[in-house]
């Protein structure tokens, strides 16, 4: 049982919500889940390596206990009352009979008009010694959909849709027989959503919105496996000086910016002098006023909610350059 800290002295009523935790966690040696397997490969090393007696404060686990009731309550209004929902919905009776939640094979045999609808169905496979599983939100008419609470920015943005897209993938190749389809869909449900920004361009139009994408093929996710599998493996009881470093990627590292300044004593940039991802601009702009370029890295985001966070060593020279810096 993963303990946790009240530091922030949230009120009880709070503070036990945030302490429930309902995942069917999995303390097999030889076990990965399929979100783990997309995870940072240091991350992923180094996170295994913490002690069980690690306490996090509970504050920080707010955003998780967010989209675990939102997930919650999804597949609560599914299973159970479906059809009373669908109702009011308008589907007909007809159609509605017709439902089953989470049918097993031999209910699909017997009764070949069921439309199934599956909810969080966990399953596994065995790569190399490794079991590899996951559990997905959703699937209907084939079609595999999970559920993120998140900010309006991991939509617009889009840097996490590589990760939607193999995750997804990786839920076909485990759940073959149940989906179907090559397209899948992510429903955005959104934490930070204002009515009054809809008018600017990308931004989304309700308080939840789908995005949808194709899945990878079932053979390039297989070899996908199977080489995450072989690299994780390799590198497992390897001393961190020997792991592959985060990338920028890896690290959610902002843009550097460049910004040109009238000499080195100037305290601020001049106008129309700041130029983000762009070294060549700035330096043309600072030759043309005789001025010089001082460069800011990016900023780093990641390592703050890092569960290695207390025993890697990266993320101590971004510490020391300034490039990371703890919040609150």
């Amino acid at each position: 049982m993963t303990q946790v800290t009240n530091n922030s002295n949230l009120p009880l009523s709070i503070a036990v919500w945030l302490a429930h935790d309902d995942y069917d966690h999995d303390s097999r040696e030889n076990h990965i889940s399929a979100t783990s397997l997309l995870k940072p490969l240091k991350q992923l090393i180094l996170s295994n390596r913490v002690p069980d007696t690690a306490r996090d404060d509970i504050v920080g686990l707010i955003p998780s206990a967010m989209g675990s009731s939102i997930h919650n309550g999804i597949e609560s209004a599914w299973v159970g009352n479906y059809e009373k929902n669908l109702a009011k919905l308008g589907y007909p009776k007809r159609v509605i009979e017709r439902i089953r939640i989470n049918p097993t094979s031999k209910d699909l045999e017997d009764d070949p008009d069921i439309i199934p609808i599956y909810l969080e169905v966990r399953s596994e496979r065995e790569v190399d010694g490794m079991i590899i599983s996951g559990k997905f939100d959703f699937i209907g008419d084939g079609r595999i959909e999970d559920f993120k609470t998140t900010s309006v920015y991991s939509f617009t943005k889009g840097n996490k849709d590589e990760d939607y897209i193999q995750q997804g993938s990786i839920y076909r190749w485990l759940n073959p027989e149940k989906v179907t389809r090559d397209d899948m869909a992510i429903q955005f449900i959104f934490t930070d959503w204002q009515s009054a920004r809809t008018r600017e361009p990308n931004y989304p139009n309700m308080r939840t919105q789908e995005k949808k994408f194709l899945l990878n093929s079932i053979e390039s996710t297989d070899a996908f496996i199977r080489e995450r599998v072989a690299t994780i493996k390799k590198y497992w009881d390897k001393p961190e000086s020997e792991l592959p470093e985060c990338t920028d990627e890896d690290l959610w590292r902002k843009p550097t910016v460049y910004k040109v300044y009238k000499d080195a004593d100037a305290k601020r940039a001049m106008s129309g002098g700041v130029f983000e991802q762009d070294k060549r601009g700035a330096e043309l702009f600072a030759r043309e006023k005789g001025a010089i370029v001082k460069t800011f890295p990016g900023e780093i985001v990641a390592c703050r909610y890092c569960k290695a966070f207390d025993i890697c060593e990266q993320k101590q020279k971004y510490l020391n350059s300034g490039e990371l810096t703890l919040r609150g």
